[in-house]
């Protein structure tokens, strides 16, 4: 219970801090002053396959885990690198690290910290959208077992496929990002692996920056016969650091579905981007 105060005092720091740089950037800038390049930054933040180098780092916290007291909570490291490999297509590199502090999850288990497995996902996509305005991307997906403790990651290698698609109207993107993952290597006492994971979204970028979002990040575990459903509902706003294009994010998730020792109920989602743009 003391670890978990002085995690939610640390993310209550955190969450200040986010809300004063907020308000520094906004007092700068000027409300009154719609930026065009700033509203096609938001929304390209909202295509996961944009021709954009960023790197977003997203603080989530959710509790309800175990015996109902368990939490966790986690910064997801996403750099997203896209590379061009000819006139006419990119490759986008999507990386997810995750750096967790977790307690009792799983009944009685203790305090874990540390690194978690990593997802590497590799896009192929068109430079253009299609005729009918369709932006889409195809490639591999890695699971790669670095994870610092048994509890924070599944002890495995994986691979899969994984694919987007998405269409842009004005201030409207909406799309759907998915993968399979199964388990090739690892460890033979741990479990095997066999995940599929959903993400549709929804999101509505208005003309001075502001995001709105809505998704689900949605994993079925093929093998326990289990669903993971949480609704993200975030809103986000770009400013600039000096030069520095960034992105303030925050919001809620809900859990609809989760496994019987899964977390419950409401969670937090915080996070910070770094965008730059060529």
């Amino acid at each position: 219970m003391y670890r978990q105060k002085i995690w939610l005092q640390s993310v209550a720091r955190g969450v200040c801090a986010l809300a004063l740089v907020t308000g520094v950037a906004l007092a700068a800038a000027g409300s009154s002053r719609a930026d065009d390049a700033a509203e096609d930054l938001a929304k390209k933040l909202s295509n996961p396959i944009a021709d954009l180098i960023s790197v977003p780092m997203q603080f989530n916290y959710d509790s309800g885990y175990g015996s109902d007291d368990g939490w966790k909570g986690f910064v997801n490291i996403q750099p997203v690198i896209p590379v061009s490999i000819s006139q006419d297509w990119n490759v986008i590199s999507r990386t997810i690290l995750p750096v967790a502090v977790q307690d009792d999850i799983a009944g009685n288990s203790g305090h874990q910290a540390g690194l978690g497995d990593v997802t590497q996902s590799l896009f192929f996509s068109p430079k253009a959208p299609t005729s009918g305005g369709l932006i889409w991307g195809v490639g591999p997906v890695f699971l790669v077992p670095t994870a610092t403790d048994d509890l924070l990651g599944a002890g495995k290698w994986g691979v899969g496929p994984t694919a987007v698609v998405l269409k842009q109207s004005g201030p409207w993107t909406v799309g759907m990002l998915g993968n399979q993952v199964w388990s090739v290597a690892g460890s033979d006492s741990r479990s095997d692996v066999s995940a599929s994971f959903m993400q549709p979204f929804l999101a509505y970028t208005t003309p001075t920056a502001w995001t709105y979002g809505l998704n689900t990040e949605s994993t079925y575990n093929w093998n326990a016969d289990q669903w993971s459903v949480p609704f993200n509902l975030t809103i986000a706003k770009l400013v600039r650091i000096g030069k520095l294009p960034v992105s303030l994010q925050g919001g809620l998730r809900y859990w609809a579905e989760s496994p019987d020792s899964g977390p419950d109920g409401v969670g937090v989602r915080f996070a910070i981007t770094f965008l730059f743009p060529k």
